[in-house]
């Protein structure tokens, strides 16, 4: 049987984990800092918990580089499928709240006069953008539509209409059918199952210099950590721990504080039935979990722990934080994506070479004219040596490549010895 030092695991999440994160965690199970209880035994409620919970909310900032006093971080369960929902209750409950303002100041205390016209608003302005470049953003798009109606739900862009139907590259932004002041426009920066991933953030979504610009909303579940980002473009950030973060079990929302109290308050539940919007259960609803600290319901403190490891390990490993892995991220990257373009009579590349992800890299062998027999072919020799978790995804096939933070530049070096070893035989 093989070592956990002879594998080098590619899958597409949950990914690999440091051998010394995971070391110090199976030694916190057992016994937390010499409480004579493991860490999943200790309260949700206790200070340790609380200590774990806002080290891990500093790191991320620090290494990420936002501020504590714009943003807040909340973690959150329910996973980056949960967030399409949170974000759909939170957001346009946000634009809610904006418009109901506005009306009050405008038809002073006549209530009836301001609901009126906030149902007309609803019914003729309200809109929430999506921008689908794979099967990620699709699935948020659709639950949009299932949550609100499709008629507020608004298809900015359709990558699969410039790709024969299938994904693979990002519309020009020039293209994009914007609304006016949409609730949110929301996008997918990177997709795990179509390898595509934006080179940066879309110009068209930019702020101007006065920082008015859209609401953005950001799926980063498989490239957060991996590379800067512009945070302060953005209004939300969520994604799950278990690419690059941590374990199963936690996700993470990096929300700008104007849409939490004081700024902005979420409207009352009975105000929404009577707009005909829906009614977020607690649990998704941002300012109540913001309010207790992540703390409103029990916690996974043991993968907030995990992640937390694994921040406290980056920072310690690249004194320029995020922009050190970046540099080894790409360095990976190019070696794979190399060793594959030195053969193009053997391996095709699915995504477009300008929207190539660096973080799941997606191709298929086309070898010998039987691309399934040998892909499996493939798989077998690279199994063999220890690279395993490299089958595609089941709806689209092929061979992925995760190139998450916790494959190391020697196991790209192996990946890419093998795709190279692989053509060349008979």
């Amino acid at each position: 049987m093989p070592s956990r030092s002879d594998i080098t695991y590619f899958g597409a999440g949950p990914a690999a984990l440091p051998t010394d994160v995971l070391e110090a965690a199976s030694k916190a199970l057992l016994d937390y800092n010499g409480t004579g209880l493991g860490i999943a035994e200790h309260s949700h409620r206790s200070e340790l918990a609380t200590n774990i919970i806002n080290e891990a909310k500093a790191d991320l900032a620090n290494y990420l580089g936002f501020s504590p006093e714009q943003y807040e971080v909340i973690f959150m369960q329910a996973g980056g499928t949960g967030e399409f929902a949170a974000s759909v209750y939170n957001l346009v409950g946000a634009w809610v709240s904006r418009q109901h303002a506005a009306l009050k100041k405008e038809l002073g205390d006549d209530e009836e006069a301001i609901l009126a016209a906030l149902r007309k608003k609803v019914e003729t302005e309200l809109k929430v953008d999506y921008i689908v470049t794979g099967g990620w953003s699709l699935k948020a798009y659709q639950e949009a539509q299932r949550l609100l109606g499709p008629e507020y739900v608004n298809l900015v862009a359709d990558a699969r209409t410039i790709n024969g139907g299938k994904f693979g590259k990002i519309p020009d932004e020039s293209t994009w059918k914007l609304s006016k002041d949409a609730a949110y426009v929301y996008f997918c920066d990177n997709e795990t199952v179509d390898g595509v991933e934006f080179p940066s953030f879309p110009s068209i979504l930019t702020p101007d210099a006065n920082g008015n610009g859209p609401i953005v909303v950001a799926d980063m579940s498989s490239n957060i950590l991996s590379r800067r980002i512009p945070v302060n473009n953005h209004s939300l950030i969520f994604f799950g721990a278990q690419k690059n973060l941590g374990s199963t079990g936690v996700t993470v929302a990096i929300l700008k504080k104007n849409f939490l109290p004081p700024h902005t308050v979420q409207p009352s539940p009975p105000l929404l039935r009577k707009l005909g919007l829906p009614i977020p259960p607690i649990v998704l609803q941002y300012e109540i979990i913001a309010k207790n600290n992540s703390l409103y319901n029990t916690l996974s403190i043991f993968d907030v722990y995990v992640a937390g490891q694994v921040l406290k390990k980056l920072l310690s490993t690249y004194p320029d934080k995020v922009d050190g892995q970046q540099a080894v991220a790409e360095k990976k990257a190019s070696l794979i994506y190399g060793a594959l373009e030195a053969h193009p009579e053997v391996y095709r590349i699915v995504p477009d070479k300008a929207v190539r992800s660096k973080m799941n890299i997606c191709f298929r062998v086309t070898k010998n004219g039987d691309t399934d027999e040998t892909e499996k072919a493939f798989l077998k020799a690279a199994t063999a040596l220890g690279l395993t978790g490299l089958k595609g995804h089941r709806s689209v096939g092929g061979i992925r490549a995760s190139n998450y933070n916790s494959i190391p530049l020697e196991g790209a070096e192996k990946l890419a010895k093998v795709i190279d070893d692989f053509a060349k035989s008979s």
